[in-house]
């Protein structure tokens, strides 16, 4: 059996995972206000905490599931910036089935 890693580890717990979520929200809400400074800062500090969000909270992640529904350009684009793995694996499927069908 593989061993966990620490990140995983602490996870489990719910207080660990109720900060990380609130860390994730104090990321979302900083990024506008770092992103009127020079440099690249609302492109990296947001993707980070929206993911510590979405990786914490079955909550948001049925608002961002809501969400992208509802805006899938919108919602393909931050799951490429974020690197998700379903999206690739989606991003995957579908070239597939348009060899498929060609």
């Amino acid at each position: 059996m593989a061993k966990r890693s620490l990140y995983q580890r602490l996870r489990r717990n719910a207080q660990v995972r109720l900060a990380l979520f609130l860390l994730g929200v104090l990321l979302i809400v900083a990024a506008p206000v770092v992103g009127v400074l020079p440099g690249p800062g609302f492109i990296i500090l947001f993707p980070v905490g929206l993911m510590l969000c979405l990786q914490n909270s079955a909550w948001a992640k049925r608002r961002y599931v809501r969400f992208k529904r509802s805006h899938p350009r919108y919602g393909e684009r931050a799951d490429r910036i974020m690197r998700r793995v379903s999206a690739a694996r989606r991003r995957a499927r579908a070239a597939l089935e348009s060899l498929d069908g060609d």
